[in-house]
């Protein structure tokens, strides 16, 4: 199962994350698919540089968010734009 999550990056006590898509059974900071984004929460997740079509093409994939993605995800507008493709693809059918 692929699920997107946050990879730790930086020095210590100065965090830095990559917004990746990875297996479900690889360690956090380990071996990811792709690299979706970046977040540095100095600056706060208005910040948070999401490449739109990749998570858009992860989440029609199956990827999963973790939860503090997904609240990412929900402020940039990804969760919704995903969530009205989906009822427009049941709509058609």
């Amino acid at each position: 199962m692929v699920k997107i999550r946050l990879a730790r990056i930086g020095r210590h006590k100065d965090p830095f994350y990559r917004i990746v898509a990875a297996d479900s059974r690889s360690s956090r900071d380990g071996r990811y698919i792709e690299q979706i984004g970046t977040y540095d929460p100095a600056l706060g997740e208005e910040k948070a540089i999401i490449n739109e079509e990749l998570a858009m093409k992860w989440l029609k994939d199956g990827a999963i968010p973790s939860d503090s993605v997904r609240a990412m995800f929900s402020r940039k507008g990804i969760m919704a734009k995903f969530a009205e493709g989906k009822a427009k693809k049941k709509e058609t059918k």
